[in-house]
């Protein structure tokens, strides 16, 4: 088995996790939402703690201050805000009005991550990426919703981009167990300042048992097993194939869905979950270049700080 293959069943066993953790997503309703991201962040951290000990001190010390704002940055939109984002989204939204937008962060990823490197996109990739965005739209259908839903739904999609995008300059240097180890100390931390600003007092409270039992699948076997395998993925076939692989999150959903019966799999999923695993698999075999050209006079600030961090 080769790097490529070994790198995108990573990034699927990741994906086909989140997808079918929106049950123990659905029984944490009623829990504070900062006060459940805290404990759920806080566990993985201690639990990987362990895994990413081996020589983490000298890699840390070796992080610029840029490094450091990009791993608060990743911890901030892309966990703690975009978890945040799709709680707002759907108070005003159905569910599938943010999962669709989120469906669109192959195409994304797939136009960003390149232009941060001075390169030009893929075109298997993009045409790639647009299949999965119109298989997760196909599996989910799109839903009623209003002006604040939709810019919530939006800012969920610039979270889950975010996930992957900031994370590309630290995979390497930091690999996929340290760097999941400090992410999820930032975001507990994150998520404990933002309940306090939120909701004073009452950002916390003993979980009941049911509630003890999504919190742990979360922390233990979504965050845990989940961030390393992807980052562990996306270090071998890069942020742009990793991201077609999100394609699999609603399809995993719709999967489980009718086990726990909260939802049906019908002619419309399967449709969709064909587009996607079509689109898997004809962008995610492109060899991507691994050089970055050097900056040239017409290359903005901007696109020269990003690449700085």
């Amino acid at each position: 088995m080769n790097a490529t293959t070994r790198g995108g069943l990573l990034a699927a066993f990741a994906c086909l996790l989140v997808g079918a953790s929106f049950t123990a997503n659905s029984v944490l309703g009623d829990y504070p939402y900062a006060g459940g991201q805290f404990l759920r962040y806080a566990l993985a951290f201690l639990l990987l703690l362990p895994l990413a000990a081996r020589g983490a001190g000298a890699r840390l010390r070796a992080l610029g201050p840029g490094r450091w704002l990009r791993l608060a940055l990743l911890a901030a939109v892309g966990m703690v805000g975009f978890n945040l984002a799709v709680l707002a989204a759907e108070r005003t939204a159905e569910p599938a009005v943010p999962g669709v937008l989120v469906g669109c962060a192959p195409v994304v990823v797939a136009v960003l991550v390149p232009l941060t490197e001075g390169r030009r996109p893929q075109r298997l990739v993009l045409y790639g990426a647009a299949f999965v965005a119109a298989g997760a739209f196909t599996v989910q259908g799109w839903g009623r919703t209003d002006g604040p839903g939709l810019a919530f739904s939006v800012c969920a999609l610039a979270g889950e981009t975010g996930f992957a995008v900031l994370a590309v300059p630290v995979v390497r240097p930091l690999g996929p167990r340290l760097l999941s180890t400090v992410v999820c100390g930032i975001a507990a931390a994150e998520s404990a300042a933002a309940g306090w600003l939120m909701d004073g007092t009452g950002w916390l409270r003993r979980p009941d048992a049911v509630e003890t039992g999504a919190l742990l699948w979360q922390a233990a076997v979504v965050t845990v097993v989940g961030f390393v395998c992807w980052y562990m993925g996306m270090q071998r076939i890069g942020a742009e194939r990793a991201t077609l692989f999100s394609g699999l999150i609603p399809v995993a959903a719709a999967c489980t869905a009718p086990l726990v019966g909260t939802g049906g799999y019908g002619p419309a999923q399967a449709v969709g979950s064909a587009l996607v695993c079509a689109g898997v698999a004809l962008g995610s075999g492109v060899p991507l270049p691994r050089r970055r050209r050097p900056a040239t006079a017409g290359q903005t600030a901007s696109e020269r700080s990003l690449e700085a961090l």
